[in-house]
């Protein structure tokens, strides 16, 4: 490739990703040559200013037509403009927690290591929903899961931080196994790695022996995937490592790399298999086919995510098996395969952006002040601090679907977008409706705790103080999640405007 060639690209579709990928060097560099005694929150700002400029230059694209560069291996299309949006947003809200994070054994050694690892990880995770091809997929995809590998065990003195990452390494490397073997059967039949090359080949395809090669690499690209987002039955990572990890770890793996997980999941599944024939050209694609299986899993997901939850009594194991349960929302709405399908997923990964980020980040200031995740700590928060217990009030009913509230909304909109279809699958939104309901329970539970039950034996006249960038994300994230809940026209006028072809990948 020439000079010439290489200029001739058009390399601002790119800026959101140069801007990550400077701030990123310049934290790096700064760490590794600021004295060790330096306070390194400083590293934290200028990645937050640096995600700020990210959000700036990817507005500045939004009315920018579909373009694709690097023979079409990097594209900007309503898709990734959509899922970078969320991707920034969500990253903002992290790097403010984190810049307050403050565990029991500190965060002094290894603080400028959690910046930088964490933009490396932001970064992989917008690569993989701009990517046209599988092996800048696949970059993507690695790039996010060794970054967070190290993020879930960046606390080194903590038995059970390491025991986190362990477990996270061995299920994640597995996953990323299985993802790439699938994905090596559909390059072994295409000839190419390209995603439009590989549906041109594929909307040809008549020969039933290929047919049956395709179903087997959905079948293991979506297996590794699962992993990836936590859906049952590949979740048994997740109530360990979001235990385990640093709080704004955890909320980053339940918001950030779930969208992340679900964008790969639509551009990948949809791009190639969308476009391949169970019978020869005019018949049904696989996907259609293999849509019962998609069933099965958001069933299956739902339903463990909700019934296990139950018994939690650790706040972000409880949370980990509540981020299982609405990883299978999800899957309600890809296996409806329906027109609102990207509708639905965008709205829902926006509300649930807003009302778990906005909740672990109460998460964090309450067990740092009682050093225990144990859910019995949260008794009596009105009591000590009735403004954060009202938020966390708004927050939690928002989870739990509650009408008025950004929950209520996503999850009737994925319900209308079943339901909408021909052949409208009533068992699976049964049982999205039966499980909703169940997680009433543990959701009130939590309620219960904060309203209703009397604080811990000398905590009673307990104040506790609320760090300014942690506030800031609570205030934001309470204000969105009842606002779209009132006018969710807001986000769907938005969307309407921005995003009107959010399936062109598909061109």
């Amino acid at each position: 490739m020439d000079l010439e060639t290489l200029l001739s690209f058009e390399w601002g579709i790119m800026m959101p990703e140069f801007i990550i990928l400077g701030v990123l060097t310049v934290i790096t560099l700064l760490d590794l040559f600021m004295p060790r005694k330096q306070n390194r929150k400083i590293l934290g700002w200028i990645g937050f200013v640096g995600i700020l400029a990210a959000i700036v230059s990817l507005a500045g694209l939004l009315d920018k037509d579909v373009t694709a560069i690097l023979y079409d291996t990097f594209r900007l299309d309503a898709f990734a403009k959509a899922f970078k949006l969320i991707l920034l947003c969500g990253a903002g809200f992290v790097m403010l927690l984190a810049i307050s994070y403050e565990p029991k054994e500190g965060m002094k050694e290894y603080r400028g290591e959690f910046f930088y690892l964490f933009l490396a990880a932001l970064l992989g995770a917008m690569i993989m929903t701009s990517s046209g091809d599988l092996i800048t997929l696949y970059v993507g995809l690695e790039l996010l899961s060794i970054s967070s590998y190290i993020l879930a065990g960046i606390r080194k003195t903590n038995l059970q931080s390491n025991e986190s990452a362990m477990k996270y390494v061995v299920n994640g490397s597995l996953s990323s196994a299985i993802t790439l073997f699938g994905m090596s059967y559909v390059f072994g039949l295409t000839g190419t790695t390209n995603l439009a090359e590989m549906r041109n080949v594929l909307m040809a395809i008549n020969d039933s022996q290929q047919v049956y090669l395709l179903v087997i690499a959905f079948l293991m690209i979506f297996v590794g995937l699962s992993f990836k987002i936590a859906a049952a039955p590949y979740h048994m990572w997740a109530p360990d490592v979001y235990q385990g990890a640093p709080t704004p770890v955890t909320a980053f793996l339940s918001v950030v790399s779930k969208a992340a997980g679900f964008a790969l999941i639509v551009r990948i599944i949809l791009s190639i298999f969308a476009s391949a024939a169970t019978n020869g050209p005019g018949s049904p694609s696989i996907l259609v086919d293999m849509e019962h299986y998609i069933a099965f899993i958001a069933a299956a997901t739902m339903i463990i995510g909700n019934v296990v939850a139950l018994r939690q009594k650790n706040i972000k194991r409880l949370f980990a098996y509540s981020s299982v349960a609405h990883a299978g929302y999800l899957l309600v709405a890809v296996a409806a395969l329906s027109l609102f399908m990207f509708d639905s997923l965008w709205f829902y990964l926006v509300a649930y952006l807003f009302m778990n980020m906005g909740a672990f980040a109460i998460i964090q200031v309450v067990t740092e002040k009682s050093d225990s995740e144990d859910l019995s700590h949260f008794a009596g928060l009105y009591k000590r601090a009735p403004w954060l217990a009202v938020a966390m009030g708004v927050l939690v009913l928002s989870l739990a679907g509650i009408p008025g509230t950004a929950g209520f909304i996503g999850k009737l909109n994925i319900i209308t977008g079943a339901l909408v279809r021909e052949q409208a699958n009533y068992v699976l939104v049964g049982i999205m409706i039966a499980t909703t309901v169940v997680s009433y329970v543990y959701y009130f539970r939590i309620l219960a705790q904060v309203f209703f039950k009397p604080a811990p034996e000398g905590k009673e006249n307990e104040r506790i103080k609320i760090p300014v960038t942690t506030g800031i994300v609570i205030l934001i994230c309470v204000v969105a999640s009842v606002l779209f809940g009132i006018f969710p026209n807001l986000a769907f006028d938005f969307l309407q405007n921005q995003f009107y072809e959010f399936g062109d990948f598909l061109q």
